[in-house]
């Protein structure tokens, strides 16, 4: 095991990682800026209100994008099992 190989695995895990947030954390960014400025320009200052529909769009968005979600934890748990012989010290 070679400090580049650790340096790879870590790189591909912080990518995939940002990659399957990303759509659950993009939706809920940008549906929570939605009805914040509802609320401003309605004065509406419900709490409730902003988990209704934060609920259901990521609750979509994940329903969409599970397949893809999936697909990219699965090549990166290939990546470390295809990886794994060499992060092995031998004694």
């Amino acid at each position: 095991m070679n400090i580049d190989m650790v340096i790879d695995i870590y790189r591909e895990m912080l990518r995939t990682a940002a990659m399957v947030a990303a759509p659950i954390l993009g939706t809920a960014m940008l549906v929570g800026l939605g009805v914040s400025l509802l609320q401003t320009l309605t004065s509406i200052n419900e709490q409730t209100l902003t988990f209704v529909p934060k609920i259901a769009s990521i609750a979509l968005v994940v329903g969409l994008t599970l397949p893809w979600m999936l697909m990219q934890l699965m090549k990166f748990l290939t990546l470390i099992l295809t990886h794994a012989p060499g992060l092995v010290f031998a004694f």
